[in-house]
């Protein structure tokens, strides 16, 4: 049972991450490299969006 919510967490940081992957201000070419690490690689791919994906937002808050 512990693997199952560890993986509804892992899906739910990656949707998370490429939301905000898509919401930056990043070059197409950027967000398409960093969607394709993140949906290839869940977690060192979340891992690695966190500490060098793209910062900012195309949107206010």
């Amino acid at each position: 049972m512990e693997y199952g919510i560890i993986g509804l967490l892992i899906l739910a940081l990656d949707i998370w991450a490429l939301i905000n992957v898509w919401g930056s201000g990043s070059s197409m070419g950027s967000k398409i490299i960093w969607t394709l690490i993140i949906l290839i690689l869940p977690v060192i791919g979340l891992i690695l969006w966190f500490f060098m994906g793209p910062k900012g937002s195309a949107r206010a808050i």
